[in-house]
C-alpha cells in the first residue's frame, strides 16, 4: 500500500525573516550606542568620585601639617590615601586609563597638584568646567597633552586679572583649551 505524503509546509518567508532580522539589527546598534553613553556617564562619574575621595583623603592626612612636603604619587598608595580601584601597580591611574600624578610645590611646599592624564576632548572638558568649589582650590590649569610636572601657578584661578580664566571654567573655555582630539588631555588641580 502506497501512503500518499500531503506536503504542508509551516514557517516564515525569506522576506519575513530579513525584515525580523532588519529589526533586530536597528535595536541592536541603538542598544549599543545607549550603553557606550551610559559607560561613559560611568566612567565621568568614577572619575568625580576618584579626585575627591583623592583629595579629601591628603587634606586628612596633611591636616596638621604645615607643608605637603613628600606628598607623591608612590606615597600615597602607601598612606592608603588613594582609592583602591585607582591603584595598578605602583601607579597610580583615572577611571579612563590615564596616569594620575601627585606632588607637592608652590613655596615651601604648601601647595599639592592632582593631575589626570589621558583624557578625551570631551571628558576634559567636563571635568575642567565641573564647579569643585573654592575650598583651598588654588587653581586648574588645562593642556592639551600629557602633563608630567604640574605648573603651581595655574591659568584658572579666579583673580579678578585672570580674564576668561575664572574659575569654575566654563565649558565653552574648558573645549577650547582641550585641544587634544585623541585621549591626550591632562587637567591640573592646584590646591593648598
Amino acid at each position: 500500500m502506497k501512503k500518499a505524503f500531503k506536503s504542508e509546509q509551516s514557517g516564515r518567508s525569506m522576506v519575513e525573516m530579513l525584515g525580523v532580522l532588519a529589526i533586530i539589527g536597528v535595536l541592536s546598534v541603538g542598544g549599543i550606542s545607549g550603553y557606550s553613553k551610559a559607560m561613559a556617564k560611568f566612567k565621568l562619574t568614577k572619575a568625580q568620585d576618584q579626585l575627591t575621595m583623592l583629595l579629601m583623603n591628603i587634606r586628612t592626612a596633611y591636616a596638621t601639617s604645615p607643608s605637603y612636603s613628600g606628598i607623591s604619587s608612590s606615597n600615597a598608595i602607601a598612606y592608603n590615601l588613594a582609592p583602591s580601584d585607582m591603584i595598578s601597580g605602583t601607579s597610580l591611574h583615572n577611571a579612563f586609563g590615564g596616569s594620575v600624578t601627585i606632588s607637592s610645590g608652590g613655596t615651601s611646599n604648601t601647595r599639592f597638584a592632582i593631575v589626570f592624564n589621558g583624557l578625551g576632548k570631551d571628558t576634559c572638558a567636563s571635568l575642567a568646567s565641573t564647579d569643585w568649589g573654592t575650598d583651598g582650590l588654588v587653581g586648574i590649569n588645562i593642556a592639551g597633552a600629557t602633563v608630567d610636572t604640574p605648573n603651581f601657578t595655574p591659568a584658572h584661578d579666579g583673580s579678578s586679572d585672570a580674564v576668561g580664566k575664572a574659575l569654575p571654567v566654563s565649558m565653552p573655555q574648558a573645549y577650547t583649551e582641550c585641544s587634544g582630539s585623541t585621549a591626550t588631555n591632562s587637567i591640573t588641580w592646584v590646591y593648598y
